[in-house]
């Protein structure tokens, strides 16, 4: 990561912070708590948990090019026939997610932060860099882990202290 101090490496800090209070939060939930939802036409705990995980997979996998064959499995986790997911199987797709975006972020140079990648075609930007990337990761996370704190505490479970 970037040196200490440094605005990236607060933010880096802070984001894995953030999945921790995911993780704590929901580590210790049963199969059935992991089905709860916020209203019957919203996603589940677990549908949502099993999104954040998968969307991280799939935008350093498929459009980067990072993560071996486990990753790029992880990226399939939220589709509409993927399995649901226990617990523990959850906070494992968090933590190898981090893993290997971990890995990679702090490998990147000042140049690598610029490189380019196309976007699907109409989709805006229609060009994407990776400081893009990693934004919208993050963006991303915060919105579903924030559904995932309103649903918990909404059935009297422990919500992360976001």
């Amino acid at each position: 990561m970037p040196e200490n101090g440094s605005t990236l490496a607060v933010f880096y800090e802070n984001w894995l912070n953030y999945q921790n209070l995911l993780i704590k939060a929901i580590a210790p939930l049963s199969s059935e708590q992991l089905t709860q939802r916020a209203d019957p036409r919203l996603r589940s705990i677990d549908t949502i948990m099993r999104h954040i995980i998968g969307a991280r997979a799939r935008w350093f996998y498929l459009m980067m090019g990072i993560g071996g064959e486990e990753f790029a499995n992880l990226g399939g986790w939220d589709r509409r026939d993927a399995p649901e997911r226990s617990a523990a199987e959850l906070v494992h797709g968090l933590e190898k997610t981090w893993s290997v975006m971990y890995e990679a972020i702090s490998s990147w140079t000042e140049e690598d932060w610029h490189i380019t990648y196309q976007n699907d075609p109409g989709d805006e930007p229609e060009t994407l860099t990776r400081q893009w990337i990693i934004w919208h990761l993050i963006e991303h996370d915060i919105h579903h882990g924030g559904e995932v704190s309103l649903t918990l505490g909404m059935h009297g479970l422990q919500a992360p202290d976001l």
